[in-house]
């Protein structure tokens, strides 16, 4: 098995890139773009591979893609000493067949989703500008942008993967996300992050 890497705009995260499905769209009910975003060791429990990655000393956060995996370090961490270790822990996981996943694993729900129902049509636009224009590029990028809300003109925005915490994510959330829905949304008066 060979795994490739990939840097990424956020100095403290690298993309691994197994060659093979990590996280397939049909983990998520259909859902295009399926994902698994962990900040802690203990909300990876209910993936196998994440809780070995937390296992590894310096590791800060876990993103899982449709293809892809990005690892988030300790400022006190050295990408040259913690390479290694880490490809060696997706390769073993993936080479003994362990699941990516556990069955019980929540799935996000939309009711994480907050917007005034007579917004609907608006949300919509929003939401399929995000999905097709939006989450594939930040995708390359080893990350993802999930939306979490509109009220009163403003884009509710929940950062992932290497967008959380990324040095260039405000300048992405204003001049481009931000512009972009705009032109097409013109109900859109700004664009936020949140957690």
């Amino acid at each position: 098995m060979f795994i490739q890497t990939e840097t990424t705009p956020n100095p403290a995260t690298l993309k691994f890139l197994p060659g093979r499905d990590v996280l397939p769209a049909d983990h998520a009910a259909g859902q295009a773009g399926a994902s698994a975003n962990f900040t802690s060791a203990e909300a990876a429990k209910v993936s196998p591979l994440a809780t070995r990655l937390f296992a590894v000393p310096g590791v800060e956060g876990v993103y899982l893609g449709s293809d892809f995996i990005t690892v988030t370090k300790s400022a006190a961490q050295d990408w040259t000493e913690l390479k290694p270790v880490l490809l060696g822990a997706i390769m073993e996981h993936f080479i003994a067949g362990r699941p990516v996943m556990n069955d019980a694993a929540p799935q996000a729900a939309a009711e994480d989703e907050q917007y005034d129902p007579a917004d609907r049509e608006i949300v919509l636009q929003i939401k399929e500008l995000i999905d097709t224009r939006v989450r594939p590029a930040v995708a390359q990028d080893g990350g993802d942008i999930i939306f979490r809300g509109f009220e009163r003109g403003v884009v509710f925005l929940h950062m992932q993967g290497s967008c959380a915490g990324c040095p260039s994510s405000t300048a992405t959330l204003r001049y481009g996300i931000e512009n972009m829905l705009k032109h097409y949304v013109p109900e859109v008066s700004e664009v936020r992050a949140v957690q």
